[in-house]
């Protein structure tokens, strides 16, 4: 296996460093404070025109100047100055860079420009750098942090890839506030060279790493990133933030990074592709990543809650239910159990409400937690209101109306030594999650949190991480990918599409775009093509009643709502007045297509569509006059597996569809998942071809016909 650009990278023994001085509040300087403050065991080289020395360290004049060959140069020196410094430390033999400056690419023109001369620069001397406009890289392992922001924990366990860098540095004492760690984590900023799927990589095979989160604004190598990510996920968590589906943050990514962003929808689909669980905020990606990093996987969907309010019980359920987590009743014989540690009128259900007798710690704490566990009644446990010193020092103040207890001494009365179910999680192999209205002023909070704990500050959190862990569950237990084989071209298709071509034609007519989707196996409709009014009889009496005559022409859209198709003609009068009316309405002597009336109750639409950045991607959806305005779609990525394509299927909200429905037989979703397969592989074989759109696919029985299909051709 080739060796990561970023081991080196993380792991230098030398770092030269250029743009830093003794004035501590240069930003330069502030990077080098992180690296000589927070334990970087190696050599640190400052490279200064002027200075002898740079916060106390020795400094040399220039590259030529430095006592060796450096593992790693940091450049944060205005952009006219980088090209030539990265020159020279390509003739000194220095092979990895990290480089801080802006103005490249994500400032347009000239910017752009210069980008790309850094790059022809680290071609020539083999060469490879994050950045540029990026705030650089730490590795708790090794102490090392070229950020501005100064490490604040011990060493943890997720990983972070960021195109922004506030979420690596300025985001550090957020994070140590809420217990979470990072492991090793890369601003890559423009990624001219070194890209978020290097840093993916690298992070799937470190040890330490047990979770990925990224933030990006847009992927470059769509491919790459999803054969990577395939990868790693079946054992580590991969969580992702992508902003610019919307058009202000596709707008905001490009000036802030460069990146070109694509629509929401089709970042769903690869990441869902890719076992890649999709979050919306920022908090999430830092808190649901280190929860997943902590705590066991989920082992079933069966969720407990034990709380001290029957409110806040409710809507740990309720959030539970919502995600698709079960909040199951418990068993007779467990109820009895309960209620030996409550009184005898209160809940003993689940949740387990234990109202104003939760002033016993131990009870919420340890002894109705540990009874529900070895139960074997659930698979995880939410517990709320576990209430320690930060309780009482709000009571206080009304207790020394009656007590004149000095605060330190009134915890002391109180507080119970919570030692022992800290790591509750590690002794019985199940993911816990806490909610407390209190935060690190309380014992209980702090000592959780500290201990790897997931410890949230509202019970619908708790519950939300829940649903992360039960759908890294459900990712784990996919089969294994394994690349479809793409059959080979039909050489019919490639001759029709070839014609159509060459003849200057961008869209091939409904007729012959089922034509060509027949070859391929997809189920098309029965039908012929009418030129002249004598075919009509004949074209019945083959196909036979009742029949759909519509035009056929690949100019005309939208056939429907120009009266150009006409349903259920069940004799010959009907269908001859009908063949007229369109050529007429077509305004010349357009071409007719004759098929058997298919019905069906249930639509659904099917299609390809071709994105510069993703390539062929596949789409499925609730099909008919109400695909827009429902909007019930989803993609993939062309090709599809069979597994890929039965996922696509459960994506959608109308999937009830599928189920024996009013009298209706159940769907063959074999066969509709075939359907998309196949499609996905007409889209990979015909790089032509930019569109598909079928709609509607009706379900005839119990299997899908492509009743209406449009084919448009494009560039290769």
């Amino acid at each position: 296996m080739t060796q990561s650009p970023l081991e080196k990278i993380m792991n230098p023994d030398s770092i030269a460093f250029l743009g830093g001085s003794s004035d501590p509040q240069k930003m330069g300087s502030q990077h080098a404070l992180s690296i000589l403050e927070d334990g970087f065991k190696g050599r640190f080289y400052p490279v200064h025109p002027n200075e002898k020395t740079v916060l106390g360290v020795k400094a040399y004049r220039s590259v030529a100047e430095l006592p060796e060959i450096p593992d790693l140069a940091i450049l944060i020196i205005p952009a006219e100055f980088v090209k030539g410094a990265l020159e020279e430390f390509g003739k000194l033999g220095t092979r990895h860079a990290i480089i801080v400056t802006a103005g490249y690419r994500e400032a347009g023109g000239e910017g752009a420009r210069s980008e790309e001369e850094l790059l022809e620069i680290a071609e020539k001397y083999g060469i490879r750098f994050l950045g540029p406009n990026c705030l650089g890289i730490i590795n708790t392992e090794t102490s090392l942090n070229t950020t501005l922001g100064p490490l604040m924990s011990e060493p943890g366990k997720l990983g972070f890839i960021s195109q922004s860098g506030t979420y690596v540095a300025q985001s550090l004492s957020y994070l140590q506030d809420k217990g979470v760690r990072f492991s090793k984590a890369v601003s890559v900023g423009n990624e001219s060279n070194i890209g978020i799927v290097d840093a993916l990589e690298y992070l799937g095979n470190d040890e330490q790493t047990k979770v990925i989160s990224i933030y990006t604004e847009g992927i470059k190598n769509i491919p790459k990133f999803l054969e990577v990510a395939r990868k790693i996920t079946p054992h580590k968590p991969v969580l992702v933030q992508y902003i610019g589906g919307s058009e202000a943050g596709a707008r905001s990514g490009l000036s802030h990074t460069g990146a070109m962003a694509s629509p929401g929808y089709l970042y769903d689909g690869l990441f869902k592709q890719a076992g890649i669980i999709r979050v919306d905020t920022v908090d999430d990606l830092y808190r649901m990543g280190w929860t997943l990093a902590c705590q066991p996987i989920l082992k079933g969907d069966r969720i407990g809650v034990i709380t001290n309010s029957g409110g806040l019980g409710s809507c740990a359920a309720d959030a539970c239910e919502a995600n698709g987590l079960k909040v199951p009743e418990f068993s007779s014989e467990l109820k009895e159990q309960i209620l030996q540690y409550l009184p005898e009128r209160s809940p003993r259900g689940n949740p387990i409400d234990l109202g104003g007798f939760s002033m016993s710690v131990t009870t919420i704490s340890k002894e109705l937690p540990e009874l529900v566990i070895k139960s074997g009644e659930v698979d995880g446990l939410i517990i709320h209101g576990v209430n320690s010193s930060g309780f009482v020092k709000v009571k206080h103040r009304h207790f020394k109306r009656v007590m004149d207890i000095p605060l330190d001494e009134f915890i002391g009365m109180v507080e119970t030594d919570m030692q022992g179910t800290e790591r509750m999680y590690l002794t019985h192999d199940i993911p816990i999650s806490y909610s407390s209205y209190f935060w690190r002023d309380d014992s209980y909070v702090d000592l959780y949190l500290d201990n790897e704990n997931a410890v949230f500050q509202s019970p619908e959190k708790a519950a939300m991480a829940m649903a992360f862990n039960n759908r890294y569950r459900k990712i784990r237990e996919r089969a294994t990918y394994k690349h479809p084989e793409i059959p080979e071209a039909v050489p019919e298709a490639v001759q029709m599409i070839s014609n159509i071509a060459a003849n200057g034609g961008k869209s091939i007519d409904e007729y012959s775009s089922k034509k060509l989707l027949e070859l391929y196996g997809i189920p098309v409709t029965r039908e012929k093509i009418l030129s002249r009014e004598d075919e009509v009889n004949a074209a019945a009496e083959e196909i036979g009643y009742p029949l759909v005559l519509k035009v056929c022409d690949p100019d005309i859209l939208h056939k429907t709502e120009k009266g150009l198709v006409f349903l259920n003609l069940n004799d010959f009068d009907s269908t001859l007045k009908a063949f007229r009316t369109i050529q007429e309405k077509s305004g010349k002597d357009a071409k007719v297509i004759a098929s058997k009336m298919i019905k069906g109750d249930r639509e659904f639409v099917a299609g390809v569509t071709r994105d510069s950045v993703f390539g062929p991607c596949v789409l499925f959806g609730l099909g008919g006059i109400f695909t827009e305005a429902l909007n019930d779609t989803t993609f993939r990525i062309a090709p599809l597996t069979m597994a890929e394509a039965t996922e696509m299927l459960s994506d959608i909200r109308a999937q009830k569809l599928f189920e024996e429905f009013r009298g209706m037989e159940p769907v063959d979703k074999e066969a509709l998942a075939d359907l998309l397969q196949k499609l996905s592989f007409i889209s990979v074989i015909h790089p032509e071809i930019s569109e598909i759109d079928l709609n509607p696919v009706i379900i005839r029985d119990d299997k899908p016909v492509v009743v209406d299909a449009l084919v448009i051709l494009g560039e290769k």
